[in-house]
């Protein structure tokens, strides 16, 4: 079996090893792929794999012994699923190998915003806390975690890990409700909400919901308005959940206190994106499902889908 990574840089940048599925096939691994170079690098390839490199129906039309792709991640939007399924061609993608690693970058976030680590530290290497005439000093106000509200939209796998987290903090849960999500049996209280209070509620609301035709633009002028002047907003969904300039208009005018964003709607972001300069707004580029424990679980997965369609029992096919 020949076999074709298309963009293996990002998830391994050399600390992993592709061993489990190098001793399935001849195995050829790019760490990048322009979209102008798939063809080429795919022609006589049996399955390939990719994470962001777009394979779309006319670049499968064109790969004519191709009967196998494992997209690198989750979501499976970079491969045209139905023009896959029509050439019998299966596709596989990775769920749930990154919940523990997005929840605690959630919490990263949060503590950011509290704790104010990174400010202080800053000011004491800039010398502040040298030329104290105080042994401590703050900048701005320390919060507790404790006995704040959290409104998750989304309690999936990584939302119900986040609430789990928030939790243990002593945070208050409130969650969207959503048809059956309310009558799952949870380890910790939840009130469930429509959207709209979520919104109204939270000291501190995440993103955790899918992007759906329902959640483009979730985070709204409308909805910045309703919300806490003290609140902080935390996306590591997807970017085009927030309505970017207004997220950046709210910000820059006080309307809530910050934002921790490790999406955005164009990855990477042109130099324009009203983000990049608002007040309070911590942005990391897309990393929160990158530690090293999340993507050695991802290519572990990634080896064992590869086994399983070559055994003739294919999971986690997505088409």
């Amino acid at each position: 079996m020949k076999i074709v990574v298309l963009d293996g840089y990002t998830n391994n940048p050399g600390d992993l090893s592709w061993a489990d599925i190098e001793s399935q096939g001849a195995l050829t691994i790019h760490e990048r792929t322009a979209p102008a170079d798939v063809v080429s690098r795919c022609k006589d390839a049996d399955a390939i794999f990719t994470n962001k490199v777009i394979v779309n129906a006319e670049t499968l039309d064109q790969l004519p012994k191709l009967k196998y792709i494992g997209v690198l991640a989750t979501g499976t939007n970079v491969v045209d699923l139905k023009h896959a399924a029509s050439k019998d061609i299966c596709v596989t993608n990775i769920p749930g190998y990154s919940t523990d690693s997005v929840a605690q970058h959630v919490l990263a976030f949060m503590l950011h915003f509290s704790s104010k680590i990174a400010t202080h530290d800053s000011a004491v290497h800039k010398g502040n806390w040298v030329n104290s005439k105080d042994f401590c000093f703050t900048i701005g106000t320390l919060n507790e975690l404790s006995g704040a509200t959290i409104g998750i939209i989304g309690l999936g796998t990584i939302g119900r890990k986040i609430a789990n987290i928030a939790s243990a903090m002593g945070m208050k849960i409130v969650a969207s409700h959503q048809s059956s999500m309310n009558r799952l049996e949870l380890p910790y209280d939840v009130e469930w909400l429509p959207v709209d209070e979520v919104f109204k509620k939270a000291d501190y609301l995440t993103l955790n919901c899918p992007l759906t035709p329902d959640t483009d633009k979730i985070v709204n002028a409308d909805r910045l308005k309703t919300m806490k002047s003290s609140a902080v907003i935390i996306n590591t969904g997807r970017g085009p959940l927030i309505d970017e300039q207004a997220l950046s208009d709210a910000l820059n005018a006080g309307t809530i206190a910050g934002a921790g964003l490790d999406v955005l709607s164009a990855e990477p972001p042109p130099a324009d994106n009203p983000l990049l300069t608002a007040k309070n707004c911590v942005i990391t580029p897309h990393i929160a499902w990158a530690s090293f424990e999340a993507r050695k679980r991802l290519l572990d997965i990634a080896a064992a889908n590869l086994k399983a369609f070559a055994s003739g029992s294919p999971e986690n096919k997505v088409n």
